[in-house]
């Protein structure tokens, strides 16, 4: 497969924000949507990413910006956003219609991206529920999704969803608790030095624990992260803000060792 030259000299980042959808589509306009994509650019620019912002698009144009997307060579990592309204396996396009996030992970399966580590971050309601702050099992008729959702994720990836299934993610005009937080723990050098499991439950420990609604509806309500990864190697992917990257810890008979690359 021919890489476009240049891509692969970056660690690429691509920013999918729908915040106003089509005139005749039943779906609400998202206060703070743009503010959480100014700011995710801002973030992930600082750190030597490359970064595309797409706002508004339809769900075709969705499913095209990640099928060239996954043909562009990277340097060591990729990372997508994804913010709009949505439901236990799907968000939806500017034109209102459902994008199958397995459709998205699927198109990452292929030797351009082979070995490359991908991060993606889900910022959309995966059901109507709205979490008390109680420990739950979680949604009865999402396992099935759940499961389609995590055999289309490629080797190598890991996804983060601002909430568990069944239930819906907070967003308000300053922006969503998920992706702000994800920003600001950014803004730390010893977190971005952290493991990327490891800062990614730094994320849902935050959230968890210092995030509460407040108003009429969402007064005393929480919201609790998740992701699941297929990572097969330790990932630093923020490791350092002037050369952002990807290295791995080896285990060797003297110790442990980073290199600076994932291959």
């Amino acid at each position: 497969m021919l890489q476009q030259t240049g891509y692969a000299d970056h660690n690429r980042a691509v920013v999918v924000s729908v915040a106003r959808f089509h005139p005749g589509v039943a779906l609400t306009k998202r206060p703070g949507a743009e503010r959480d994509a100014k700011k995710i650019h801002r973030t992930l620019s600082k750190l030597g990413f490359k970064v595309k912002l797409h706002s508004d698009p339809s769900s075709e144009e969705i499913y095209q910006i990640f099928h060239e997307e996954s043909g562009r060579g990277v340097k060591d990592c990729f990372l997508a956003v994804l913010s709009s309204h949505g439901e236990e396996g799907c968000v939806f396009g500017a034109d209102g219609k459902a994008v199958r996030l397995s459709h998205i992970f699927t198109c990452f399966k292929n030797p351009t991206m082979d070995r490359k580590a991908k991060l993606f971050l889900i910022q959309a309601c995966r059901g109507g529920a709205l979490d008390d702050g109680v420990q739950v099992d979680g949604a009865e008729d999402a396992s099935d999704s759940s499961f389609t959702q995590y055999l289309s994720v490629p080797v190598d990836t890991a996804v983060m969803y601002a909430t568990a299934p069944g239930y819906g993610a907070i967003m308000s005009p300053l922006g969503s608790v998920f992706l702000q937080t994800f920003c600001a723990l950014l803004e730390d050098e010893d977190v971005r030095k952290l493991e990327l499991t490891r800062l990614l439950t730094r994320v849902s420990h935050r959230v968890a624990f210092t995030f509460q609604g407040k108003g009429r509806h969402l007064g005393g309500k929480k919201e609790m992260p998740c992701f699941l990864t297929r990572l097969t190697r330790e990932v630093f992917l923020f490791e350092s803000a002037k050369d952002a990257g990807i290295s791995v810890l080896i285990g060797s008979e003297n110790g442990r060792m980073r290199t600076p690359s994932i291959s």
